[in-house]
């Protein structure tokens, strides 16, 4: 009986203040993971002009890579100019003349968060608040006896939860 209370001690003390910490970025992944719902529209963006010089003769696929447009296509091409809806690029002199509806600096650099690769410099601090997520899963059910009807309740909203997850998961 000592150590179910002493795990569920350390489980309650744990709980509470690695939420007190996670606190904060739990802020900033639901602020920017809201606005990465809405990234297909122009939801808070500005737009932004550009004038780069690339390679000379870059192709059309080239070229989208480069300025980083989604769905990047060449509208016509008069000489030595390529016309795309968000701008102009001079083959000859790779100059390229462009806008582009981006996210302010603050809220661009939030929503990185959800993006980062294992290569990035975010990757530890996103490995570190996954796996404090699901500590949190595990530590909560140390949060009410088995026994109570607050417990009861609540696994059967967690299982509400897992089934509606998987089902829009799947669908």
């Amino acid at each position: 009986m000592d150590k179910i209370k002493n795990t569920k001690t350390f489980m309650r003390i744990t709980h509470r203040y690695l939420g007190y910490f996670l606190a904060g970025i739990m802020a900033v992944y639901a602020i920017s993971g809201v606005l990465l719902v809405y990234r297909d529209t122009d939801f808070l963006k500005k737009e932004k002009s550009y004038e780069k010089k690339f390679e000379a003769n870059l192709d059309e696929k080239k070229l989208g890579k480069e300025i980083k447009i989604k769905g990047f296509e060449v509208e016509k091409t008069e000489g030595d100019v390529m016309f795309f809806k968000q701008g102009t690029y001079n083959m000859k002199t790779g100059e390229a003349k462009y806008s582009k509806k981006e996210l302010p600096f603050v809220l661009d650099k939030m929503t990185k968060l959800h993006k980062s690769q294992s290569k990035d410099t975010l990757s530890p601090l996103n490995t570190f608040f996954g796996i404090s997520l699901f500590f949190f899963v595990i530590s909560s059910f140390w949060m009410f006896n088995p026994k109570t009807k607050a417990f009861k309740r609540g696994m059967v909203f967690t299982a509400i939860g897992l089934v509606i997850a998987l089902i829009l998961t799947f669908i």
